[in-house]
């Protein structure tokens, strides 16, 4: 490892989250909490996770003082389930409504700094299963007690099936044979950080509102990016959040994700890309065909321009 990342992993990163929830709340000092789901069609997930939130929401102090579900254009049942268990639910075109929506996970991550009111965001995936609430106090913890930290990711094991044993950790295909090389390669000061595309993580409204959001799958990477681009290495820091399970993509819904991604990475370093269409093959009658996605590299302006037009 690079011997900066070396220096920073053994500073700003936490293998056992120490604070209590009673901790947090009393250093919060008047900063409000925001914690979003991102939803598109996940009926069968958002109640569960939004019922484990809930807790925090309630009592004198709560830790959280509000839980929002930002829906991107779901045909389920997610919206209706997501606010009976207790969320407020934003529709996209509810926010920044003169914009039409696009569509991709990093567009409602950018709506919701416009629908919440937090100091401090912390972002959940509504496709957990066996979701712990413990992810949250974890993600909040250095951004309530520490100086001068504005991003927090969370890392976990990730198992390739929902019913795995202890020894499989399959997940994070994309992060160990695109982003990890990538990282080492155009960005080694990053190379101490585990799960750099990770949906569960946290941050400052000050950072989130001073970048541009990547439309599509390149927002996570392009938040930590820009992040330390603008911010410097401190700025980061990342929590141990034990296990995290969720539904894992076929090769080629994880081959677009990935050119996504490396759109992005290849943007935010200032390295040019060709701009290609990802060609994959799929079997049709015995035959092997073509199939091409555009890449997507749309990326919304800071929240913080938008808002003073």
């Amino acid at each position: 490892m690079d011997v900066v990342a070396e220096r920073w992993f053994a500073r700003r990163t936490w293998q056992e989250p120490p604070w209590s929830v009673a901790e947090l709340v009393a250093a919060k000092r008047g900063r409000r909490v925001s914690v979003v789901l991102p939803a598109l069609d996940e009926e069968a997930t958002v109640g569960a996770i939004v019922a484990a939130i809930v807790p925090l929401t309630q009592g004198f102090a709560p830790l959280v003082d509000e839980l929002v579900v930002v829906d991107s254009g779901s045909t389920d049942r997610t919206i209706e389930v997501a606010a009976a268990a207790g969320a407020r639910v934003v529709r996209r075109t509810e926010v920044v409504p003169e914009l039409e929506p696009w569509p991709g996970k990093g567009e409602v991550l950018w709506r919701a700094l416009a629908a919440t009111t937090g100091d401090v965001l912390c972002y959940i995936d509504s496709d957990l299963v066996d979701f712990d609430p413990a992810f949250v106090p974890a993600l909040l913890g250095p951004l309530l007690v520490e100086d001068g930290v504005h991003l927090v990711k969370g890392f976990y094991r990730r198992p390739l099936r929902l019913e795995t044993t202890e020894a499989d950790t399959g997940g994070g295909r994309v992060t160990e044979l695109l982003v990890r090389p990538l990282l080492a390669a155009l960005r080694p000061e990053l190379a101490g950080v585990v799960q750099p595309l990770g949906g569960e993580y946290a941050g400052s409204r000050e950072l989130l509102e001073s970048l541009p959001f990547a439309a599509g799958y390149g927002v996570e990477i392009g938040l930590l990016l820009d992040a330390h681009a603008t911010r410097g290495l401190d700025a980061i820091a990342q929590v141990n959040l034990g296990v995290r399970k969720h539904r894992n993509r076929s090769l080629l819904q994880l081959g677009v994700m990935a050119r996504q991604i490396l759109a992005a990475t290849l943007q935010h370093c200032g390295v040019p890309d060709a701009g290609a269409a990802l060609t994959q093959f799929v079997q049709v009658g015995g035959e092997w065909l073509p199939s091409a996605t555009p890449v997507v590299v749309a990326e919304r302006p800071p929240m913080r321009e938008v808002r003073v037009r």
